[in-house]
């Protein structure tokens, strides 16, 4: 077995890096700043992708697929977008390849083949859909479209992490298009509780579901709702966006509808996205020293068993028996998986099973046979227990609830405890650098000072929280008249 992970106290970022190398998660590829998703990754992200898929299809939205290439002038059209991305593209510029005649072997762009215009790799899809949209649209009968997609997309970053931040990375995107601005405002700000309700009932994860200001808004928005959320290192991470895009696309792209009344008038519309990066939430939110710890509703495998025995008679016997108990698992909707390798110990198995965080493990050896017992083993308190057979089905379906909620109520209770009301800057600093967490404070609303602090204390504005503190105060840093409390927080 590889050597234990480095912990959360000694070193926050290397325990990370560690541990979604050594759980199988992903792994750097030779593409710089790109990744691999690994199987055991990707079945994680498979299950994340499902549920989100269904919650979207029950708001009434349908899967599509658009170009990954968009014409370098279709990319310009909306002015603020173009200019928010600019600095993140990747341009295609020639179609073809020759040999080298200086270096044998050796290949060469084509000078010949040049494209006529520019291709930018997506880093979104706004432009692209919104030149689509154009012909979609003509009256007030094709409205709403509500469309959504599964896609990659590419952002160059220069300092790359394992899902938190590569230069190509897995997402959906809504794009959405409104004959009001009140419908495409409630549809941003559903899309927005939708992703609440994904990351805190599937997640396990808490979060805060707020505003960007404008500094922090997408580029080409008129508003930008989030949900923030807070990692175990007192950092928060923010976990998907959902913005109010006005009629900035549809005056970029002439997307025009007649009324009922049978006027022209602008589209209005919205886009919002999660992506893997709520792979490196899931890790940085319960994971421990001795590995990932998965909420149930999201492990590939919810429950694995590991025979012990000596003889073949013996795995004969268990295996009869667990093939009994896997059908009445399953039967309950538990995904469940029997590791009866013979190639490892199962010390060793034990000991992956607990590294990939699978929430319940069940070993069977030849006196539990005999007792008509097994042994429990809880992931997220490495506690374990002997219960009778009998009691097997129900006690693991309680535990899948009482797992899920537990490890909730944890990560609730953490960023509750580090969520922390302050009223002047010399505090602002002490419980940035000595606690971390949220900070709740007042900010004049200029982004003179949003600036400041950030090159101060390298703290951002997460959110202006939608149930936050609406009583009026000072300033932290200028002391100037505040209508509310923000949260501040040092981010990924």
């Amino acid at each position: 077995m590889s050597k234990k992970l480095t912990s959360r106290a000694e070193d926050y970022s290397k325990w990370y890096n560690e541990l979604v190398v050594k759980a199988d998660l992903a792994e750097n590829s030779a593409v710089r700043g790109c990744m691999v998703i690994k199987p055991y990754g990707f079945a994680i992200w498979e299950k994340i992708q499902a549920e989100l898929d269904r919650m979207f299809k029950e708001t009434g939205h349908q899967n599509a697929y658009f170009p990954l290439f968009i014409p370098k002038s279709l990319f310009e059209a909306e002015e603020k977008n173009a200019e928010g991305f600019a600095k993140e593209c990747a341009i295609v510029t020639h179609y073809r390849l020759q040999n080298d005649p200086d270096n044998p072997g050796k290949l060469r762009v084509d000078p010949e083949a040049k494209l006529e215009e520019e291709l930018i790799v997506r880093p979104t899809s706004e432009a692209i859909i919104w030149n689509t949209y154009k012909g979609w649209i003509q009256s007030y009968r094709d409205l709403p479209i509500l469309i959504n997609q599964w896609a990659n997309v590419v952002r160059w970053e220069m300092r790359t992490r394992l899902f938190l931040r590569t230069a190509e990375f897995l997402w959906q995107e809504g794009h959405t298009a409104h004959a009001t601005e009140a419908e495409a405002i409630k549809e941003a700000e559903l899309m927005n509780n939708v992703y609440a309700t994904f990351v805190e009932n599937f997640m396990a994860i808490p979060v805060v579901k707020g505003i960007k200001t404008d500094s922090e808004r997408f580029a080409g928005a008129v508003e930008t709702y989030c949900i923030e959320a807070l990692m175990q290192d007192g950092k928060a991470l923010q976990a998907g966006t959902s913005h109010f895009l006005g009629q900035n696309f549809a005056k970029a792209f002439d997307v025009k509808f007649a009324t009922k009344e049978g006027k022209q008038e602008y589209v209005w519309a919205t886009s919002w996205g999660v992506s893997t990066r709520l792979m490196g939430a899931l890790i940085m939110t319960h994971s421990d020293d001795h590995g990932l710890v998965l909420p149930p509703n999201l492990a590939p495998n919810q429950v694995v068993i590991v025979p012990i025995y000596k003889t073949e008679e013996q795995l004969e016997q268990i295996t009869t028996l667990v093939n009994v108990i896997m059908g009445e698992l399953r039967s309950k909707g538990v995904t469940v998986k029997f590791d009866d390798r013979d190639t490892f110990r199962p010390g060793a198995k034990f000991a992956q099973h607990e590294l990939q965080g699978v929430p319940l493990r069940i070993a069977i050896g030849p006196k539990d046979l005999e007792n008509g017992t097994v042994e429990l083993a809880r992931r997220d308190t490495l506690t374990k227990e002997v219960i009778s057979i009998d009691n097997l089905t129900d006690t693991v379906e309680r535990l899948m609830t009482e797992i899920q909620t537990s490890l909730y109520e944890k990560a609730l209770n953490y960023r509750d405890s580090h969520t922390t009301e302050v009223d002047n800057f010399d505090d602002f600093k002490t419980i940035l650098e000595d606690k971390g967490g949220f900070i709740s404070a007042h900010w004049d609303g200029t982004e003179e000072t949003e600036t400041k602090i950030k090159e101060l204390t390298k703290a951002t504005i997460r959110c202006i929280p939608m149930d936050g503190d609406t009583q009026s105060g000072d300033c932290v840093y200028s002391g100037k008249p505040s209508s509310r409390r923000v949260l501040f927080a040092k981010a990924y």
